[in-house]
C-alpha cells in the first residue's frame, strides 16, 4: 500500500480536484484506491459523488475513536473507496488534542486495511493543522500541486520545511514524491518561467505530466463527478490519465 498526502499549505491550487481525479484515474487504471478527505468542508467527498449533508459518519468518527474505517467508507461511482469529511471535522481539531497519539490516529486506522489498498489518496487541508499532520504521519510521500506563478514559489518553501520537520519528528518516510503542475497556462510567459524555474530546482522530483487550465476539469464538481470520468476527452482529463500512468511507474522505482 502507498500512501500519499496530497498537501499545499496555499489555498485553490488544484489540490482536491488533483486527489479526485488522481483516485478516479487510478482506479481506471485497474489500481485498488482510497481516497482520505481531510478537509472539514469536504470538497473532496461532493467531487466524488457522494453527499456529505446526508452523511451518518464520517472521517470525523474514525479519528475520535468513535467508529472504524469499515464503518465510515464509502464506494464512489468512480471505482474507487473514499472515507468522507464534512463540517464535523472542523471539532476533531478541539478533541484530538486530548487523544494518545493524535498525530497517529489516521495512520493507525489505515495500518489494518494495508492489505486492501495499492494506493492511498490523503487530501489535505490548506493549513497546517493537527489534520494535515495526521496525513503527513500517514503517508510515505507527499504529491504537490501548484500553479506556475511567482506565489506559489513562496508557498513552496514553507511547505517544504514543513516536511522536513515531519520527517525529523514525526515520519522518517516522509519524503517529497513530486511536484505537480496544474492550472497550466500555456500562453503565459510567466508560467513556462516558473515551470522551468522548477525543474532546474527540483530536477526528476517535478512530474512529466503537465495538467492544463481546463473548464471541462472545473464543471465537474457540481455534477458530483470526477473530471476523468465527466468528459474523459478532455485535456485535463486526459493528463490526469496520464499522471495516474506516471505515479504507477513512480511507485515501481522508490
Amino acid at each position: 500500500m502507498h500512501i500519499f498526502a496530497i498537501a499545499n499549505q496555499k489555498g485553490g491550487v488544484g489540490k482536491t480536484t488533483t486527489t479526485v481525479n488522481l483516485a478516479a484515474a487510478l482506479a481506471a487504471r485497474g489500481q485498488r484506491t482510497l481516497l482520505v478527505d481531510l478537509d472539514p468542508q469536504g470538497n473532496a467527498t461532493m467531487g466524488s459523488g457522494i453527499d456529505k449533508r446526508a452523511l451518518t459518519q464520517s472521517v470525523y468518527h474514525l479519528l475520535v475513536g468513535l467508529a472504524t474505517l469499515a464503518e465510515v467508507r464509502a464506494s464512489s461511482s468512480a471505482k474507487f473507496d473514499l472515507l468522507p469529511a464534512n463540517r464535523d471535522l472542523a471539532g476533531a481539531e478541539v478533541e484530538m488534542v486530548e487523544l494518545e497519539r493524535r498525530e497517529m490516529r489516521l495512520k493507525d486506522a489505515l495500518a489494518a486495511h494495508a492489505d486492501e489498498y495499492d494506493f492511498v489518496l490523503i487530501d489535505c487541508p490548506p493549513s497546517l493543522s493537527l489534520l494535515t499532520l495526521n496525513g503527513l504521519c500517514s503517508a510515505h510521500g507527499v504529491v504537490i500541486p501548484m500553479q506556475c506563478e511567482y506565489y506559489a514559489l513562496e508557498g513552496l518553501s514553507d511547505l517544504v520545511n514543513t516536511i522536513k520537520k515531519v520527517h525529523a519528528n514525526l515520519n522518517n518516510d516522509l519524503k517529497i514524491i513530486g511536484l505537480l503542475r496544474v492550472m497550466f497556462d500555456s500562453r503565459a510567459t510567466l508560467g513556462h518561467q516558473v515551470s522551468a524555474e522548477l525543474e532546474q530546482h527540483f530536477g526528476d522530483k517535478v512530474f512529466k505530466t503537465i495538467v492544463p487550465r481546463n473548464v471541462r476539469l472545473a464543471e465537474a464538481p457540481s455534477y458530483g463527478i470526477p473530471g476523468v470520468l465527466f468528459d474523459k476527452s478532455s485535456k485535463g482529463a486526459q493528463a490526469y490519465l496520464a499522471f495516474a500512468s506516471e505515479m504507477i511507474e513512480r511507485v515501481k522505482t522508490m
